[in-house]
Protein backbone atom coordinates (compact mmCIF):
# COMPACT_ATOMS: atom_id res chain seq x y z
CA UNK A 1 0.00 0.00 0.00
CA UNK A 2 0.95 3.30 -1.18
CA UNK A 3 0.56 6.23 1.97
CA UNK A 4 0.44 9.24 0.04
CA UNK A 5 1.61 12.76 2.11
CA UNK A 6 -2.17 13.61 1.24
CA UNK A 7 -3.47 10.54 3.56
CA UNK A 8 -1.46 11.91 6.16
CA UNK A 9 -1.71 15.42 6.20
CA UNK A 10 -5.66 16.01 5.59
CA UNK A 11 -7.95 18.73 6.34
CA UNK A 12 -10.80 18.04 8.19
CA UNK A 13 -12.50 19.68 11.68
CA UNK A 14 -11.90 18.47 15.57
CA UNK A 15 -12.06 17.39 18.43
CA UNK A 16 -11.14 13.67 17.11
CA UNK A 17 -10.01 12.30 13.84
CA UNK A 18 -10.75 8.33 14.98
CA UNK A 19 -13.75 9.22 16.60
CA UNK A 20 -15.16 12.60 14.85
CA UNK A 21 -13.98 12.18 11.08
CA UNK A 22 -13.74 8.52 10.94
CA UNK A 23 -17.65 8.42 11.67
CA UNK A 24 -18.46 10.80 9.76
CA UNK A 25 -16.79 9.68 6.51
CA UNK A 26 -18.29 6.00 7.50
CA UNK A 27 -21.50 7.41 7.40
CA UNK A 28 -21.22 8.90 3.82
CA UNK A 29 -19.86 5.72 3.20
CA UNK A 30 -22.85 4.06 3.90
CA UNK A 31 -24.75 6.54 2.15
CA UNK A 32 -22.65 5.43 -0.89
CA UNK A 33 -23.43 1.31 -0.04
CA UNK A 34 -27.25 2.88 -0.21
CA UNK A 35 -27.07 3.75 -3.65
CA UNK A 36 -30.49 3.40 -5.49
CA UNK A 37 -31.86 1.86 -2.30
CA UNK A 38 -32.01 5.26 -0.42
CA UNK A 39 -35.40 6.21 -1.41
CA UNK A 40 -36.75 3.32 0.10
CA UNK A 41 -35.25 4.01 3.29
CA UNK A 42 -37.16 5.45 6.39
CA UNK A 43 -35.47 4.97 9.42
CA UNK A 44 -31.24 4.84 9.78
CA UNK A 45 -29.99 2.66 12.96
CA UNK A 46 -26.20 3.29 14.18
CA UNK A 47 -24.50 1.41 16.92
CA UNK A 48 -21.14 2.53 18.45
CA UNK A 49 -18.98 -0.02 20.17
CA UNK A 50 -15.98 -0.03 22.65
CA UNK A 51 -14.35 3.09 22.11
CA UNK A 52 -16.19 5.23 20.43
CA UNK A 53 -19.08 4.54 22.57
CA UNK A 54 -17.03 4.97 25.96
CA UNK A 55 -15.65 8.41 24.91
CA UNK A 56 -17.69 9.05 21.76
CA UNK A 57 -19.89 11.72 23.25
CA UNK A 58 -16.72 13.49 24.81
CA UNK A 59 -15.51 13.35 20.93
CA UNK A 60 -18.36 14.16 19.23
CA UNK A 61 -19.11 10.88 17.45
CA UNK A 62 -22.56 11.30 17.76
CA UNK A 63 -22.67 14.76 16.03
CA UNK A 64 -20.86 13.52 13.61
CA UNK A 65 -22.71 10.91 12.20
CA UNK A 66 -25.55 12.94 11.96
CA UNK A 67 -23.98 14.91 9.73
CA UNK A 68 -22.50 12.41 8.05
CA UNK A 69 -25.58 10.80 7.18
CA UNK A 70 -26.87 14.33 6.03
CA UNK A 71 -24.07 14.13 3.51
CA UNK A 72 -21.36 16.35 4.77
CA UNK A 73 -17.83 15.08 4.79
CA UNK A 74 -14.69 16.34 6.88
CA UNK A 75 -12.90 18.33 4.56
CA UNK A 76 -15.97 20.49 2.76
CA UNK A 77 -17.74 20.86 6.25
CA UNK A 78 -17.93 24.44 7.55
CA UNK A 79 -18.29 24.09 11.62
CA UNK A 80 -20.37 26.90 11.63
CA UNK A 81 -23.14 25.09 9.25
CA UNK A 82 -22.67 21.88 11.45
CA UNK A 83 -24.07 23.41 14.55
CA UNK A 84 -27.14 24.66 12.56
CA UNK A 85 -27.93 21.16 10.94
CA UNK A 86 -27.49 19.41 14.53
CA UNK A 87 -29.31 21.72 15.78
CA UNK A 88 -32.13 21.31 13.61
CA UNK A 89 -32.31 17.69 12.89
CA UNK A 90 -31.99 16.83 17.00
CA UNK A 91 -35.31 19.72 16.91
CA UNK A 92 -37.16 18.24 14.51
CA UNK A 93 -35.92 14.39 14.87
CA UNK A 94 -35.66 14.64 11.23
CA UNK A 95 -32.94 13.95 9.36
CA UNK A 96 -32.46 14.77 5.13
CA UNK A 97 -30.41 11.47 4.34
CA UNK A 98 -27.64 12.70 1.61
CA UNK A 99 -29.39 16.05 1.99
CA UNK A 100 -32.19 14.54 -0.23
CA UNK A 101 -34.33 12.20 1.16
CA UNK A 102 -36.17 13.17 4.72
CA UNK A 103 -36.18 10.30 7.32
CA UNK A 104 -37.32 10.24 11.14
CA UNK A 105 -34.13 9.83 13.23
CA UNK A 106 -34.51 9.89 17.32
CA UNK A 107 -30.90 9.95 18.96
CA UNK A 108 -32.64 8.18 21.89
CA UNK A 109 -33.87 5.33 19.96
CA UNK A 110 -31.34 5.16 16.82
CA UNK A 111 -28.39 5.27 17.99
CA UNK A 112 -27.13 2.86 19.98
CA UNK A 113 -24.21 3.16 22.66
CA UNK A 114 -22.27 0.11 22.77
CA UNK A 115 -19.15 0.47 25.15
CA UNK A 116 -19.34 -2.65 26.88
CA UNK A 117 -19.13 -4.82 23.52
CA UNK A 118 -15.70 -4.82 21.08
CA UNK A 119 -15.68 -5.92 17.41
CA UNK A 120 -12.35 -8.13 17.43
CA UNK A 121 -10.84 -5.84 14.33
CA UNK A 122 -10.87 -2.99 15.87
CA UNK A 123 -12.11 -1.06 19.34
CA UNK A 124 -12.93 2.12 16.67
CA UNK A 125 -16.25 0.20 14.82
CA UNK A 126 -19.71 1.29 14.25
CA UNK A 127 -22.87 -0.46 12.22
CA UNK A 128 -24.95 1.25 10.44
CA UNK A 129 -28.69 -0.29 9.47
CA UNK A 130 -30.91 0.66 7.40
CA UNK A 131 -34.42 0.17 6.97
CA UNK A 132 -37.76 0.77 5.06
CA UNK A 133 -41.68 1.36 5.65
CA UNK A 134 -41.85 -2.29 6.84
CA UNK A 135 -39.34 -2.23 9.08
CA UNK A 136 -37.04 -4.58 7.34
CA UNK A 137 -33.41 -4.17 6.71
CA UNK A 138 -32.80 -2.47 3.40
CA UNK A 139 -29.00 -2.93 4.05
CA UNK A 140 -26.40 -3.23 7.18
CA UNK A 141 -22.40 -2.56 6.81
CA UNK A 142 -19.98 -2.41 9.39
CA UNK A 143 -17.33 -0.01 9.63
CA UNK A 144 -14.34 0.94 11.33
CA UNK A 145 -12.14 3.68 11.95
CA UNK A 146 -8.63 2.71 12.47
CA UNK A 147 -7.03 6.16 13.39
CA UNK A 148 -6.07 9.43 11.28
CA UNK A 149 -9.44 9.70 9.55
CA UNK A 150 -8.94 6.50 7.85
CA UNK A 151 -12.22 4.03 7.35
CA UNK A 152 -12.09 0.66 6.36
CA UNK A 153 -15.38 -1.70 6.05
CA UNK A 154 -16.04 -5.32 6.96
CA UNK A 155 -14.63 -7.04 4.12
CA UNK A 156 -11.32 -4.31 3.81
CA UNK A 157 -10.48 -5.46 7.54
CA UNK A 158 -9.25 -8.43 6.25
CA UNK A 159 -6.53 -7.50 4.25
CA UNK A 160 -2.65 -6.76 5.15
CA UNK A 161 -2.03 -3.14 4.09
CA UNK A 162 1.04 -4.34 2.56
CA UNK A 163 -1.02 -6.24 -0.13
CA UNK A 164 -3.65 -3.22 -0.56
CA UNK A 165 -3.53 -2.28 -4.34
CA UNK A 166 -2.31 1.41 -5.24
CA UNK A 167 -0.75 3.40 -7.58
CA UNK A 168 2.70 2.17 -9.06
CA UNK A 169 5.65 4.00 -7.17
CA UNK A 170 9.56 4.20 -8.61
CA UNK A 171 10.57 3.66 -4.75
CA UNK A 172 8.22 1.57 -2.67
CA UNK A 173 9.19 0.83 0.97
CA UNK A 174 7.95 -0.75 4.00
CA UNK A 175 10.45 -0.44 6.46
CA UNK A 176 12.89 2.00 7.57
CA UNK A 177 16.03 -0.02 6.38
CA UNK A 178 14.37 -0.66 2.96
CA UNK A 179 13.96 3.36 2.48
CA UNK A 180 17.16 4.15 3.59
CA UNK A 181 18.54 1.63 1.31
CA UNK A 182 15.93 2.49 -1.80
CA UNK A 183 17.14 6.48 -0.50
CA UNK A 184 20.65 5.71 -1.27
CA UNK A 185 20.89 3.53 -4.18
CA UNK A 186 19.18 6.27 -5.66
CA UNK A 187 21.11 9.08 -4.26
CA UNK A 188 18.47 10.86 -2.76
CA UNK A 189 17.26 12.33 0.46
CA UNK A 190 14.57 10.83 2.04
CA UNK A 191 11.76 13.92 1.03
CA UNK A 192 13.28 13.71 -2.54
CA UNK A 193 12.77 9.94 -2.94
CA UNK A 194 9.06 10.76 -1.50
CA UNK A 195 8.66 13.28 -3.66
CA UNK A 196 9.29 11.03 -6.19
CA UNK A 197 6.94 8.78 -5.17
CA UNK A 198 4.53 11.50 -5.20
CA UNK A 199 5.32 12.73 -8.45
CA UNK A 200 4.26 9.35 -10.06
CA UNK A 201 0.68 10.31 -8.91
CA UNK A 202 0.56 13.81 -9.75
CA UNK A 203 2.17 16.58 -11.72
CA UNK A 204 5.30 18.40 -9.62
CA UNK A 205 3.27 21.73 -9.24
CA UNK A 206 0.37 19.87 -8.36
CA UNK A 207 2.35 18.17 -5.28
CA UNK A 208 3.92 21.78 -4.38
CA UNK A 209 0.47 23.84 -4.20
CA UNK A 210 -0.77 20.68 -2.01
CA UNK A 211 2.26 20.81 0.16
CA UNK A 212 1.81 24.38 0.45
CA UNK A 213 -2.38 24.31 1.29
CA UNK A 214 -1.46 21.92 4.06
CA UNK A 215 0.98 24.28 5.60
CA UNK A 216 -1.38 27.38 5.07
CA UNK A 217 -4.09 25.51 6.68
CA UNK A 218 -1.47 24.65 9.47
CA UNK A 219 -0.52 27.87 10.29
CA UNK A 220 -4.62 29.65 9.25
CA UNK A 221 -4.93 27.36 12.37
CA UNK A 222 -2.42 28.45 14.56
CA UNK A 223 -3.71 32.16 14.10
CA UNK A 224 -6.94 31.29 15.12
CA UNK A 225 -6.05 29.70 17.94
CA UNK A 226 -3.61 32.58 19.19
CA UNK A 227 -6.88 35.57 18.50
CA UNK A 228 -9.72 33.18 20.11
CA UNK A 229 -10.29 33.80 23.62
CA UNK A 230 -12.74 31.92 25.90
CA UNK A 231 -14.10 28.44 27.30
CA UNK A 232 -13.37 25.37 25.54
CA UNK A 233 -16.48 22.99 24.97
CA UNK A 234 -17.59 20.25 27.14
CA UNK A 235 -18.09 19.91 31.30
CA UNK A 236 -14.49 20.53 31.79
CA UNK A 237 -14.73 24.34 31.85
CA UNK A 238 -11.35 24.26 30.20
CA UNK A 239 -9.90 27.82 29.94
CA UNK A 240 -7.73 28.70 26.43
CA UNK A 241 -4.83 29.47 27.07
CA UNK A 242 -2.86 30.82 23.88
CA UNK A 243 -4.99 33.78 23.46
CA UNK A 244 -3.44 34.87 26.82
CA UNK A 245 -0.19 33.05 26.25
CA UNK A 246 -0.14 35.01 22.81
CA UNK A 247 -0.64 38.12 24.63
CA UNK A 248 2.28 38.02 27.23
CA UNK A 249 4.78 36.97 24.83
CA UNK A 250 4.04 39.87 23.31
CA UNK A 251 4.06 42.58 25.45
CA UNK A 252 7.68 40.88 26.97
CA UNK A 253 9.50 40.30 23.61
CA UNK A 254 12.30 42.65 24.72
CA UNK A 255 12.70 40.72 28.10
CA UNK A 256 12.62 37.30 26.14
CA UNK A 257 15.75 38.08 24.02
CA UNK A 258 17.30 37.45 27.11
CA UNK A 259 15.86 34.36 27.60
CA UNK A 260 17.57 31.40 25.93
CA UNK A 261 14.91 28.90 26.17
CA UNK A 262 12.12 31.68 24.91
CA UNK A 263 12.13 29.82 21.37
CA UNK A 264 10.23 26.78 23.61
CA UNK A 265 7.76 29.20 24.82
CA UNK A 266 6.33 30.18 21.03
CA UNK A 267 6.24 26.09 20.46
CA UNK A 268 4.45 25.69 22.89
CA UNK A 269 2.21 28.67 22.27
CA UNK A 270 1.86 27.36 18.69
CA UNK A 271 1.13 23.57 19.83
CA UNK A 272 -1.95 24.93 22.29
CA UNK A 273 -3.10 27.00 19.81
CA UNK A 274 -4.05 24.65 16.91
CA UNK A 275 -5.32 21.88 19.75
CA UNK A 276 -7.32 24.23 21.11
CA UNK A 277 -8.99 24.93 17.68
CA UNK A 278 -9.63 20.83 17.71
CA UNK A 279 -10.80 20.63 20.75
CA UNK A 280 -13.49 23.15 20.10
CA UNK A 281 -14.32 21.79 17.11
CA UNK A 282 -12.32 23.99 14.20
CA UNK A 283 -10.98 22.97 11.37
CA UNK A 284 -7.58 21.10 11.76
CA UNK A 285 -5.10 19.15 9.91
CA UNK A 286 -5.05 15.85 10.92
CA UNK A 287 -0.95 15.06 11.05
CA UNK A 288 -1.22 12.49 11.59
CA UNK A 289 -4.73 12.49 13.55
CA UNK A 290 -6.18 15.22 15.57
CA UNK A 291 -5.44 14.65 19.05
CA UNK A 292 -1.86 15.37 17.85
CA UNK A 293 -2.33 18.04 15.17
CA UNK A 294 -0.93 20.77 16.94
CA UNK A 295 2.52 19.04 17.52
CA UNK A 296 4.02 19.12 13.67
CA UNK A 297 2.77 23.08 13.17
CA UNK A 298 5.05 24.08 15.85
CA UNK A 299 7.16 22.41 14.97
CA UNK A 300 7.20 23.69 11.63
CA UNK A 301 6.59 27.28 12.62
CA UNK A 302 9.71 26.87 15.03
CA UNK A 303 11.81 26.19 12.00
CA UNK A 304 10.61 28.83 9.89
CA UNK A 305 10.54 31.17 12.91
CA UNK A 306 13.84 30.01 14.04
CA UNK A 307 15.88 29.07 11.62
CA UNK A 308 14.69 31.81 8.45
CA UNK A 309 12.55 28.28 6.70
CA UNK A 310 12.16 28.54 2.83
CA UNK A 311 9.46 27.22 0.93
CA UNK A 312 11.92 24.09 -0.08
CA UNK A 313 12.22 23.54 3.58
CA UNK A 314 8.87 23.68 4.40
CA UNK A 315 8.19 21.44 1.61
CA UNK A 316 11.14 18.68 2.73
CA UNK A 317 9.67 18.96 6.22
CA UNK A 318 6.70 17.25 5.11
CA UNK A 319 7.42 15.28 2.86
CA UNK A 320 10.27 13.27 5.46
CA UNK A 321 8.06 13.64 8.26
CA UNK A 322 5.23 11.63 6.04
CA UNK A 323 7.76 8.74 5.04
CA UNK A 324 7.85 8.39 8.84
CA UNK A 325 4.41 8.30 9.38
CA UNK A 326 3.38 5.78 6.66
CA UNK A 327 6.32 3.21 8.58
CA UNK A 328 3.84 3.51 11.59
CA UNK A 329 0.92 3.75 9.79
CA UNK A 330 1.79 0.39 7.70
CA UNK A 331 3.25 -1.70 10.30
CA UNK A 332 1.88 0.00 13.66
CA UNK A 333 -1.10 1.86 14.41
CA UNK A 334 -2.09 5.63 14.62
CA UNK A 335 -4.69 4.80 16.57
CA UNK A 336 -5.05 5.82 20.46
CA UNK A 337 -7.64 3.44 20.60
CA UNK A 338 -5.11 0.62 19.46
CA UNK A 339 -2.02 1.43 20.69
CA UNK A 340 -2.82 4.08 23.78
CA UNK A 341 -1.31 7.98 22.89
CA UNK A 342 2.18 6.94 21.59
CA UNK A 343 0.29 6.06 18.33
CA UNK A 344 -0.98 9.81 18.08
CA UNK A 345 1.54 12.19 20.25
CA UNK A 346 3.97 9.71 20.13
CA UNK A 347 4.43 9.38 16.25
CA UNK A 348 3.25 12.98 15.88
CA UNK A 349 6.52 13.42 17.59
CA UNK A 350 8.54 11.03 15.86
CA UNK A 351 7.52 12.80 12.12
CA UNK A 352 8.47 15.79 13.67
CA UNK A 353 11.87 15.16 14.27
CA UNK A 354 12.48 13.60 11.39
CA UNK A 355 10.95 16.64 9.50
CA UNK A 356 12.74 19.72 11.16
CA UNK A 357 16.16 17.07 11.22
CA UNK A 358 15.49 17.26 7.34
CA UNK A 359 14.48 20.77 6.90
CA UNK A 360 18.18 21.59 8.96
CA UNK A 361 20.08 19.65 6.25
CA UNK A 362 20.36 16.27 8.66
CA UNK A 363 22.04 13.43 6.68
CA UNK A 364 18.97 10.15 5.75
CA UNK A 365 20.87 8.11 8.65
CA UNK A 366 20.30 11.28 11.07
CA UNK A 367 16.69 11.81 9.98
CA UNK A 368 15.50 7.86 10.65
CA UNK A 369 17.63 8.60 14.26
CA UNK A 370 15.86 11.39 15.29
CA UNK A 371 12.43 9.62 14.62
CA UNK A 372 13.76 6.82 16.39
CA UNK A 373 15.11 9.14 18.95
CA UNK A 374 11.39 10.72 19.30
CA UNK A 375 9.53 7.21 19.38
CA UNK A 376 12.28 5.71 22.23
CA UNK A 377 11.15 8.25 24.61
CA UNK A 378 6.99 8.17 24.02
CA UNK A 379 6.79 4.49 24.28
CA UNK A 380 3.91 3.71 26.52
CA UNK A 381 2.39 6.15 26.36
CA UNK A 382 -1.26 6.24 27.61
CA UNK A 383 -4.62 7.64 25.78
CA UNK A 384 -7.12 8.69 29.01
CA UNK A 385 -8.93 11.84 28.53
CA UNK A 386 -10.84 12.92 30.61
CA UNK A 387 -14.43 12.79 30.41
CA UNK A 388 -13.34 11.71 26.80
CA UNK A 389 -12.86 15.34 25.79
CA UNK A 390 -9.39 16.18 23.89
CA UNK A 391 -8.45 18.64 26.58
CA UNK A 392 -6.59 17.14 29.32
CA UNK A 393 -3.86 16.27 29.00
CA UNK A 394 -4.33 16.38 25.50
CA UNK A 395 -3.47 19.95 24.79
CA UNK A 396 -0.50 20.30 26.54
CA UNK A 397 0.90 16.44 25.58
CA UNK A 398 1.22 17.91 22.36
CA UNK A 399 3.18 21.15 23.30
CA UNK A 400 5.24 18.69 24.92
CA UNK A 401 5.48 16.33 22.44
CA UNK A 402 6.83 19.79 20.05
CA UNK A 403 9.32 20.40 22.63
CA UNK A 404 10.49 16.58 22.41
CA UNK A 405 10.60 16.87 18.82
CA UNK A 406 13.07 19.34 18.46
CA UNK A 407 15.07 17.39 21.23
CA UNK A 408 15.74 14.41 19.56
CA UNK A 409 16.48 16.29 16.10
CA UNK A 410 19.00 18.11 17.90
CA UNK A 411 20.30 14.79 19.61
CA UNK A 412 20.63 13.04 16.14
CA UNK A 413 22.35 16.04 14.23
CA UNK A 414 24.86 16.14 16.82
CA UNK A 415 25.98 12.24 15.92
CA UNK A 416 26.63 10.83 12.76
CA UNK A 417 23.53 8.55 12.34
CA UNK A 418 25.00 5.39 13.87
CA UNK A 419 22.94 3.98 16.56
CA UNK A 420 22.03 0.77 18.64
CA UNK A 421 18.13 0.64 18.52
CA UNK A 422 16.95 1.24 14.54
CA UNK A 423 13.54 2.74 13.93
CA UNK A 424 12.19 -0.50 12.84
CA UNK A 425 13.07 -2.10 15.76
CA UNK A 426 11.28 0.82 17.79
CA UNK A 427 7.98 0.88 15.80
CA UNK A 428 7.84 -2.95 16.34
CA UNK A 429 8.59 -2.56 20.07
CA UNK A 430 5.52 0.57 20.19
CA UNK A 431 2.88 -1.81 18.41
CA UNK A 432 3.77 -4.75 20.88
CA UNK A 433 4.05 -2.08 23.91
CA UNK A 434 -0.05 -1.02 22.52
CA UNK A 435 -1.10 -4.42 22.05
CA UNK A 436 0.09 -5.42 25.80
CA UNK A 437 -1.59 -1.99 27.21
CA UNK A 438 -4.65 -2.64 29.21
CA UNK A 439 -7.96 -1.33 27.05
CA UNK A 440 -8.54 0.95 29.84
CA UNK A 441 -5.42 3.54 28.76
CA UNK A 442 -6.54 3.16 25.08
CA UNK A 443 -9.00 5.94 24.70
CA UNK A 444 -11.81 4.51 26.85
CA UNK A 445 -11.47 6.93 29.47
CA UNK A 446 -11.93 4.56 32.17
CA UNK A 447 -8.11 5.00 33.89
CA UNK A 448 -5.31 6.89 34.24
CA UNK A 449 -6.24 10.63 34.31
CA UNK A 450 -9.49 10.03 32.91
CA UNK A 451 -10.75 8.61 36.39
CA UNK A 452 -9.18 10.99 38.65
CA UNK A 453 -11.36 14.45 37.42
CA UNK A 454 -11.57 15.68 40.95
CA UNK A 455 -8.09 15.43 41.46
CA UNK A 456 -7.40 17.56 38.74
Amino acid sequence: MTVSVFDLFKLGIGPSSSHTMGPMTAAVRFLQHLGPALSRVVRVEVALYASLALTGRGHATDRAVILGLAGFSPSKLDPDEADRVVGEVRAARRLSLGGAHEIAFDETTDLKWEGRTRLPQHPNALKFTAFDAGDEAVAERIYFSIGGGFVRDQDEMGLNTRDEPGPPTPYPFDSGVELLEQATAADLTIAGLVRANEEAMRPRQALDDGLDAIIAAMYACIERGMRTDGILPGGLKVQRRAYQVHQSLMANADRSIADPLAALDWVNLWALAVNEENAAGGRVVTAPTNGAAGLLPAVLRFYDRFHQGTAEGRRNFLLTAAAIGALYKKNASISGAEVGCQGEVGVACSMAAAGIAAALGASNAQIENAAEIAMEHNLGLTCDPIGGLVQIPCIERNAMGAVKAIDAARLALLGDGQHSVSLDKVIATMKRTGEDMSAIYKETSLGGLAVNLAEC
